[in-house]
């Protein structure tokens, strides 16, 4: 087992309690000298303490992340229980949110906290030790990450570089330019700080457990993408991919998402969680049961459970749109290997024994199950048939996929080496069974990522940084499609009633299940809003425009 996280749990607790930054909002008298900051991050343990806080907080902003990024993509249909049974994600999904959003506002102070953890660690951890460095510079890869979130979300964030004095509460706005400015300083002195480990070798798990020189050269060659810095790009991600500490997995493609491939081969930064009975309830998390299917609304026979190991329990959002089927089949066939692997048709989940419930349907579903994020019993720490939240899958990040991806992508715009780009890319069609391109174009890299990378929180802003967001996401929304058992209609327009006046039920797919009258990306989307609770405590803050 790794010491390093042991480490994280025993001084997670009492640094969350003792550092927290709390004294401006408690008046309670001191009795004896309790310290603070100053008195702090003295020894090589309270610095780990501090990047266990730290690292707490990036896992408790995790499951916000995912929702903004995917709900506001075209990869899935929020789905669900029944219209309504997350409202909020919905309004994303269909781009009617407003201001006040609970994910969009969430999302947005849980980064500002990795900032305000990840300062404290930079300002008040003094020494030199190797641990100390190493603290410093993850808090500054954290910062940087967070900050990369909040430029190509926000734009406009306020930029927050050191601990606030009660008189710099409100902070204005900032500029896209500051805010990248930043993100490249802050990862370029982690790299050059000498402090962050790399891998052993590709199969190297202790050291993918924390953040390595080639996670931070991966995230700055992707700040150098987003701001079309090409040859720059290029430059970075090919140090990453010729370190040759990483590579693509191949033991399954539809196992990267599950715990048997933890930290494996081509995990680049994953958020880190251990198969621990007797600390279940630190490691309790709501974010798998939400990615499963709706197991109230389905039978699950013998081979689903048997064969296949899938776990019960779970809610069902993010149903695959019928564009991403039609994504993958255009690029591999109906047959095609990573598609299967990715997502499943309603026959297909039939051959393994699962149904819709007579007389239920799945509201946000055309007939399309995500079989990548499908919730197994070996992703169990314990099997709660009706509550799955204690799973012990790493949370994923980034994967060396995507680098391979953007350096090809890299190569392609900034006229690079074409060669390079087209031996990147055939990486991925390789491993995906697919033929090997001879060369490769923007639109070639843009299929490919879709296909590898579909719900793993990129596509939305690619879309928005490729300038295809209104074109791709523009009619998001306008209607909801809705899958399975229906009243049937008869030829007068009339409900169809048996001997007994029960209505009869057909199978069938409602692709009008609900309609919007608004919808869809517009122009204001280039930019996500400033939440209003900000603008309500925050005179100082300007609003994006159109918001």
């Amino acid at each position: 087992m790794k010491a390093t996280h042991y480490i994280y749990v025993l001084f997670a607790a009492l640094f969350t309690l003792a550092c927290t930054g709390c004294e401006d909002r408690l008046n309670i008298e001191k009795h004896g000298s309790l310290g603070g900051p100053e008195n702090y991050y003295r020894t090589d343990a309270e610095a780990e303490a501090a990047v266990a806080s730290m690292l707490i907080s990036w896992r408790d902003v995790y499951s916000n992340w995912f929702y903004v990024k995917n709900c506001l993509s075209d990869d899935a249909y929020t789905g669900g229980g029944s219209r309504g049974d997350n409202a909020m994600m919905e309004q994303l999904n269909e781009f009617t949110f407003f201001t006040d959003n609970g994910l969009v506002s969430g999302l947005y102070s849980g980064l500002y906290t990795v900032v305000y953890k990840a300062n404290l660690i930079i300002e008040n951890v003094k020494g030199d030790s190797p641990i100390m460095r190493r603290a410093v510079a993850e808090a500054k890869f954290y910062r940087a990450w967070s900050y990369f979130e909040l430029v190509t979300l926000w734009g406009t964030a306020p930029l927050v570089d050191h601990l606030l004095s009660p008189s710099e509460y409100h902070v204005s706005n900032s500029t896209p330019e500051t805010l990248w400015a930043f993100v490249e300083q802050n990862l370029e002195e982690a790299i050059s700080s000498g402090a962050l480990p790399s891998k052993s070798g590709v199969n190297d798990e202790d050291a993918t457990s924390r953040v390595t020189l080639e996670t931070a050269k991966a995230y700055l060659g992707k700040a150098y993408l987003f701001q079309g810095k090409y040859s720059d790009a290029a430059t970075v991600l090919d140090e990453v991919i010729n370190s040759k500490k990483y590579e693509l997995y191949q033991g399954g493609f539809d196992m990267l998402g599950h715990a048997v491939t933890n930290n494996c081969s081509e995990s680049m930064l994953e958020v880190q969680r251990r198969n621990n009975s007797e600390q279940i309830w630190s490691q309790f998390v709501q974010f798998y049961i939400m990615l499963g299917w709706r197991t109230s609304h389905m039978s699950y026979g013998v081979k689903a459970l048997s064969e296949e190991g899938i776990a019960m329990g779970t809610y069902g959002f993010f149903n695959p749109t019928k564009s991403l089927y039609d994504a993958f089949v255009e690029r591999e066939g109906v047959d095609g290997y990573r598609l299967k692997s990715t997502m499943r048709t309603y026959e297909q989940m039939n051959e393994v024994e699962m149904a819709i419930n007579p007389g239920f349907y799945l509201v946000g579903n055309e007939g399309y199950f995500f079989w990548k994020t499908r919730l197994l019993a070996s992703d169990n720490i314990i099997d709660q048939s009706g509550f799955q939240c204690f799973q012990y899958t790493n949370l994923r990040v980034m994967r060396y996929a995507e680098v391979l991806l953007m350096a090809a992508e890299a190569h392609v715009m900034g006229g690079g080496s074409a060669d390079k780009a087209v031996k990147y890319i055939n990486e991925i069609r390789t491993r995906a069974k697919l033929v090997p391109l001879s060369s490769v174009t923007l639109d070639d890299v843009k299929k490919e990522k879709r296909l590898e990378l579909c719900l793993e929180s990129v596509r939305f802003q690619d879309l928005v940084r490729w300038g295809d967001a209104k074109a791709v996401l523009g009619e998001q929304g306008k209607a909801i499609p809705a899958y399975g058992y229906f009243v049937k209609i008869g030829a007068d327009g009339e409900p169809v009633v048996d001997a007994d006046k029960n209505p009869v039920f057909e199978f069938r797919l409602e692709p009008e299940n609900v309609k919007n009258s608004v919808y869809g990306f517009q122009d204001k989307h280039m930019l996500l809003p400033i939440p209003h609770a900000e603008l309500n405590v925050n005179p100082n803050i300007k609003q994006n425009t159109g918001w």
